[in-house]
């Protein structure tokens, strides 16, 4: 992150260009020397620090991150590699969502979020059991055996097939997490990036159903309000008209 970046706030999701009053970033060096068993190098780490510019949220954002590092040509250390990275204030990544989405499915997507890295195996089982709750939730499905599967074929002729495909995606890969195999010494290992799909999808579908929806019976209530407001100037018009 450097000064003049454009940057969304993990707090309160508003878009914005950081500048110098509002971002630390700072490479710190260690005396650790090269020939360390596991990484044969110096290293170093960065805390980039950043306060929100927003009036209305003014957080911290503040992630830490382990890197190889080297001293360049022009006398500076640089990162090399990182070896890892920290999120400590958000704890996770999870996007705010509105109110009108239910909070059990919220807690679950932000748990989700918040065990990506440390567990993504148990990350892709809360974003199937999340999409199991929107499931019923939003198409208000109820199917007698109580079966994902038969859940997410309950929608298939709602939703594109690109999307289906998706969602009986994530039924597959939280299956990893929530089932053991038949041989339990059968390892099959999530990869955070992989955690980190299914999470886009989830926020993808609370924008794709439960926002658009909300706005649309927003926009059409205005609307119709609007209606009746013209309908009752006409009304006024006209008695004054004949008053006149």
């Amino acid at each position: 992150m450097k000064h003049g970046e454009s940057w969304t706030c993990p707090y309160c999701n508003q878009p914005t260009t950081i500048t110098e009053p509002n971002l630390d970033n700072q490479l710190i060096t260690t005396s650790i020397s090269k020939g360390l068993i596991d990484i044969n190098s110096l290293v170093g780490y960065r805390g980039i620090l950043i306060a929100c510019p927003n009036e209305k949220c003014k957080r911290l954002t503040f992630t830490v991150r382990l890197s190889k590092i080297y001293y360049d040509q022009y006398s500076r250390w640089r990162e090399l590699e990182t070896l890892h990275t920290w999120q400590v204030l958000p704890e996770s990544n999870a996007k705010p969502q509105p109110s009108f989405i239910p909070k059990q499915i919220v807690d679950d997507y932000t748990e989700a979020c918040l065990i990506k890295d440390l567990s993504p195996k148990a990350s892709a089982t809360l974003a199937r059991r999340c999409l199991q709750g929107m499931i019923r939730d939003f198409w208000s499905i109820s199917v007698k055996s109580k079966k994902l599967s038969d859940e997410i074929n309950a929608i298939k002729n709602q939703v594109s097939s690109s999307d289906w495909g998706a969602i009986d995606a994530v039924r597959s890969v939280g299956n990893i997490g929530a089932h053991m195999e038949q041989d339990v010494n059968l390892m099959i290992d999530v990869e955070p990036e992989e955690a980190e799909l299914l999470i886009q999808l989830i926020e993808d579908s609370f924008q794709s159903w439960y926002i658009t929806r909300h706005d649309r019976e927003e926009r059409n209530k205005k609307i119709v309000a609007m209606a009746k407001s013209k309908k009752a100037q006409k009304n006024n018009a006209k008695n004054t008209q004949k008053n006149s």
